[in-house]
């Protein structure tokens, strides 16, 4: 039992002082990116008719305090002559002591291909704003504040810009995209400590809608997320539609976790989504699992005589 304690608090430490040194961070990581591939690709904004809000909040490994929170808030609409789309996302990631607050604008603009064939280009461009207080970590087992810290404060704000290619019919997608171009990197005060370096990502996704009988829907889809110095994250899904209302699937992340995905039209305007992420990491025995929440609410703004169903 002693020891069981002793791994809980080494973890709990391990995971505050990983935000003090980190080195190559991660973009932020939803489920349900398949509800909302803006966040990853600025061709995604404007595609659909419809002019939309979406919020998102996941809670990575309840239970543990201070651990990773993610929150998201996007727009998304396209401009009158459809061809046009603009959006903007703002993602406030929390783990530890250190907050990142990204602020993107997104344009994209659609080619026609052939009758049913498309493909989008997107551009996006924000900053990111880092903040890391090293004056309020404690030292263990004393729980007293680090007197060499005190009053170290990092704080840095970074510019940057991301492009994405998105190619569609109604059946099928292909999604290629790097969010974040430059690579951001700066030394904390403190006895150069490394505090915060931002790699390239690169996203491939793809996924297939195929019809079943008594108006159900069956879409598998996948993402491929890579970056230098880490190996490549796979994301595999399978959701089911139900008669164009209900939508549920399950999800694998290769060497880190499953998950069951829910989705719910409550109206033809507002959906509400919910995950949970069951880790397949040796954390799993001193939390709670991850939550994700997610809401939309679309406005048919410009009063378009044909609006498509939404499946990706």
């Amino acid at each position: 039992m002693k020891i069981r304690i002793i791994k809980k608090y080494f973890l709990i430490i391990i995971l505050s002082l990983g935000s003090l040194v980190a080195k190559g961070q991660q973009d932020a990581m939803f489920t349900q990116y398949m509800f909302n591939m803006q966040s990853i690709n600025p061709a995604y904004a404007g595609m659909w008719e419809r002019l939309g809000f979406l919020a998102m909040v996941r809670k990575q490994w309840a239970g543990i305090d201070r651990s990773p929170l993610t929150e998201l808030i996007s727009f998304h609409s396209p401009i009158k002559n459809e061809f046009v789309g603009v959006g903007f996302n703002i993602i406030h990631d929390q783990i530890g002591r250190e907050n990142r607050l990204s602020v993107f604008g997104d344009y994209s603009y659609k080619v026609l291909l052939s009758n049913k064939l498309f493909l989008r280009l997107g551009v996006k461009f924000g900053f990111v704003n880092y903040n890391n207080n090293l004056s309020a970590y404690k030292l263990y087992p004393d729980n007293r504040f680090d007197p060499a810290y005190q009053g170290e404060i990092d704080l840095k704000f970074m510019p940057n810009f991301g492009v994405g290619g998105f190619l569609y019919t109604d059946r099928y997608y292909i999604s290629l995209s790097i969010p974040k171009l430059i690579t951001n990197d700066f030394k904390a005060n403190y006895n150069n400590y490394s505090s915060v370096a931002e790699t390239r990502h690169i996203y491939l996704t793809a996924g297939y809608l195929i019809d079943l009988p008594n108006n159900f829907k069956f879409k598998p889809s996948i993402l491929v997320k890579g970056t230098i110095g880490a190996p490549l994250q796979v994301d595999i899904a399978a959701n089911l539609h139900i008669k164009d209302r209900i939508e549920v699937g399950l999800m694998y992340r290769t060497g880190d976790a499953l998950a069951a995905i829910t989705q719910i039209a409550i109206t033809s305007n507002i959906t509400i989504g919910y995950a949970f992420d069951f880790t397949l990491t040796e954390i799993r025995e001193y939390q709670n699992g991850t939550h994700e929440f997610y809401f939309s609410y679309d406005i048919d703004f410009y009063r378009r005589r044909y609006l498509r169903n939404r499946y990706f």
